[in-house]
């Protein structure tokens, strides 16, 4: 199993997200001290319910918690977007911020 398809199991087990997308970044970091040891570099976007009522800070904890075998070599770097899913739909959600034209 590639390690995306590992990460996607592993995250959909321990919080059940309505939405779960994962990207391998690992190609923009060639070079990298990481990279060189093996390490991948991904981006995280989830939304659960089990966020709900916990800061960035404590989702981003569960994130981890839930990969943390992973962190020992498989994963060097995670980026990580933790939303409940009224953020998801909210306009007032600091990732989904409105753009407003001239």
């Amino acid at each position: 199993m590639d390690r995306v398809a590992t990460i996607r199991s592993k995250l959909q087990q321990a919080l059940t997200p309505e939405r779960l997308e994962i990207t391998d970044d690992s190609h923009l970091h060639a070079g990298h001290a990481g990279a060189a040891a093996g390490g991948g570099h991904f981006s995280v976007s989830i939304t659960s319910s089990r966020f709900q009522g916990h800061s960035t800070l404590e989702r981003h904890r569960l994130v981890y918690q839930a990969v943390s075998d992973m962190m020992a070599g498989e994963i060097h770097a995670l980026s990580i977007k933790a939303r409940t899913p009224e953020e998801e739909t909210s306009a007032a959600s600091p990732d989904f911020l409105p753009i407003h034209g001239k």
